[in-house]
């Protein structure tokens, strides 16, 4: 289910290779919970109404500048306050030197400050995308994720429907894996959703009948990915007698995940169907709608036919039905 997540400092650190000038404890244990970065210019001019506490600070070279030029008094009760409110940390830009102030009174505050060579805009880009990912809403769906062709396609369906199958046989026709079973899927923007795989089962594919196979041994670093893109949703089902499916592809059908519509397809599985075959040309074909093109609307167009399947036209009115 959604939630709130959080980070560990220690991540931080070693992902953007922070250079700590103080730390009040373990790293492990000091946690991020905010995606949003600030910048503390109008907070060193004593303007507070806004404050959130629990957003990184970043310290760049226009903060330094207006701290440098204030009298040493003025300038201890500004980083003083900023302090006294304890975000989670505070990071220099641009390798700035740190005032001896905010050494001296980040200790009794408990507020870890690190360094980084980076540039500001740079560094807070970064940081922003990264803390997107690892602080994004989740959840875990029963599937497969797979990438065909540069999509990212979600494979769902009933437990013993053929999905593990589907998936070794798109991998072994050059696309590659990214979660079997289980898929970890995180909202990291208001319009994307990435997939992946919990790390303890990472790479590894049940198949009846065979047993657990680890696809990265098998088939090569080049089969498997870490995360990818949800581009598509594909149902697969048993196969129906009595239920009409669609054979046009006019009707978008979405589900949505985590708030965001997701284009989706019911795909019926029965013997003598080449699923691996059906889904790749389904990732394409969602690739194509994505650019504007829309083959069964070209059809109906060259048939003479309204968009909306069955009305006949002018052009040809003895379609009444197709």
């Amino acid at each position: 289910m959604a939630g709130t997540f959080s980070v560990n400092l220690n991540k931080i650190i070693k992902e953007f290779s922070l250079e700590t000038l103080f730390l009040p404890g373990d790293p492990q244990e000091l946690l991020v919970t905010s995606s949003d970065i600030n910048r503390p210019g109008l907070q060193l001019t004593g303007f507070y109404e806004y404050f959130d506490n629990t957003r990184i600070q970043v310290i760049g070279k226009s903060e330094f500048a207006f701290l440098d030029q204030l009298e040493e008094k003025k300038r201890v009760s500004l980083i003083e306050t900023l302090l006294s409110r304890k975000p989670p940390i505070v990071i220099l830009t641009r390798g700035l030197e740190p005032f001896p102030e905010i050494l001296s009174l980040a200790p009794r505050y408990g507020v870890p400050v690190c360094r980084t060579a980076d540039g500001t805009s740079a560094f807070i880009a970064s940081l922003i995308s990264y803390l997107n990912v690892q602080l994004a809403p989740r959840i875990t769906r029963h599937g497969v994720l797979v990438e065909v062709y540069g999509e990212g396609i979600l494979l769902l369906g009933e437990s013993g429907v053929g999905k593990s199958e589907t998936a070794i046989e798109l991998v072994k026709r050059g696309h590659r894996l990214i979660a079997d079973d289980a898929v970890e899927i995180r909202r990291v923007s208001s319009r994307s959703l990435v997939g992946s795989s919990p790390e303890n089962i990472r790479h590894f594919i049940e198949l009846r009948g065979v047993g657990i196979i680890n696809a990265r041994r098998i088939f090569g670093m080049g089969a498997v990915k870490v995360t990818e893109k949800i581009d598509m949703v594909i149902q697969m089902e048993q196969w129906d007698s009595s239920k009409v499916y669609d054979r046009m592809g006019m009707d978008s059908e979405q589900t949505e995940i985590l708030g965001i519509r997701v284009p989706m397809l019911t795909i019926p599985v029965k013997p003598g169907r080449n699923l691996a075959i059906i889904i790749e040309v389904a990732a394409m074909n969602n690739r194509q709608k994505k650019m504007g093109y829309n083959a069964a609307h070209e059809l109906l167009s060259k048939l003479g036919m309204a968009a909306d399947f069955g009305a006949p036209t002018e052009a040809n009115p003895e379609w009444n039905e197709f």
